[in-house]
């Protein structure tokens, strides 16, 4: 049986550990298997390539190898968003149209956008260059929440780490979960991950008060003190001496939600504190941010981050 050919098309300045991300899932193969998979590279220009570690690549092949690819990946693209070579772009919609699979980790998705390879469909991308690509790409569907997506003939993953997580399912996809397993035991990691990377990004700062004697820093700060007690709207009205309707005016001016959604939030957050830093029981977890039962806090895990309590804290624990 021919080797799938896989050829990653690099661009200076290269990210190394995207590269290996798909080197080491297609370059390899397991023991006493036949190798299944080629792998290459390319530029457009062959030659030596810079890398954002500081050294130099040298890069054999030029574009002409992806007229035999089966597989073309894209391993991130530096600056995100920069325009891609007009001779780039050509070759990505050749091997598209003449059947290869098109790959991007993490900002290659900005190369296949400008190809014309996504328009209207769904895609991601790494959480913070997300809001750039919807902007840039009106007619793609932003998909923050997975770590990647697969339309069989194109293929969008996450940051760097979900570049692996979308080569073992191309593998998957390929050759089985039996294969793809072999391949991630090798790497000592899992075959399959659960959840999206909701769970890694970073939450945004909360906006500045727009004046100082309306600010709600105060009574945040008295909420954020008493988490596992009942916090009804009311409660935080009487105690910032508003009405509920003033101070609901206020959270979506000051902070852009309402204050149940404000709340949720910062009980979540005290809950992956505690998964990450204390050998609490979930149910004992739940109780002290005010979530009230395990049952709730797994449900608005599950629902707010993609994944579970228990596999939160075995990804996050601090040693």
């Amino acid at each position: 049986m021919r080797a799938h050919r896989v050829v990653a098309l690099l661009n200076p300045p290269q990210s190394p550990f995207e590269l290996s991300c798909a080197g080491e899932v297609f370059g390899t193969a397991p023991h006493d298997e036949p190798p299944r998979y080629s792998f290459g590279i390319c530029a457009e220009h062959p030659g030596s390539l810079s890398t954002t570690a500081g050294y130099v690549m040298v890069v054999d092949a030029g574009l002409e190898a992806l007229e035999e690819a089966d597989t073309v990946i894209v391993p991130g693209w530096q600056p995100a968003g920069a325009p891609a070579p007009p001779a780039v772009i050509a070759a990505l919609r050749t091997a598209h149209r003449r059947g290869a699979r098109i790959v991007a980790i993490c900002t290659g998705a900005f190369v296949l956008a400008q190809a014309g390879l996504l328009d209207g469909r769904r895609t991601t991308t790494h959480w913070r260059d997300a809001a750039r690509l919807a902007a840039a790409f009106p007619q793609l569907h932003i998909d923050q929440d997975v770590l990647f997506v697969d339309h069989g003939d194109v293929a969008t993953s996450a940051g760097t780490g979900a570049g692996i997580d979308l080569c073992l399912h191309l593998v998957r996809s390929d050759h089985g979960s039996a294969y793809a397993a072999q391949i991630a035991r090798n790497m000592v990691l899992p075959p399959h991950r659960e959840g999206s990377q909701r769970q890694y990004a970073a939450q945004p700062a909360q906006p500045a008060p727009a004046k100082t004697d309306e600010s709600l820093a105060p009574l945040l700060e008295w909420a954020v003190g008493r988490l596992g007690t009942r916090l009804t709207l009311a409660r935080l009205a009487e105690r910032a001496g508003l009405s509920s309707r003033t101070l609901a005016r206020r959270f979506t001016e000051q902070l852009g939600t309402s204050p149940g959604q404000w709340l949720l939030n910062q009980r979540l957050d005290a809950a992956r504190a505690l998964l990450e830093q204390t050998d609490l029981p979930v149910e004992a977890i739940a109780t002290r941010v005010g979530l009230t039962s395990a049952v709730n806090l797994r449900r608005r895990f599950r629902s707010h981050l993609g994944t579970t309590p228990g596999a939160y804290r075995r990804v996050f624990r601090h040693a």
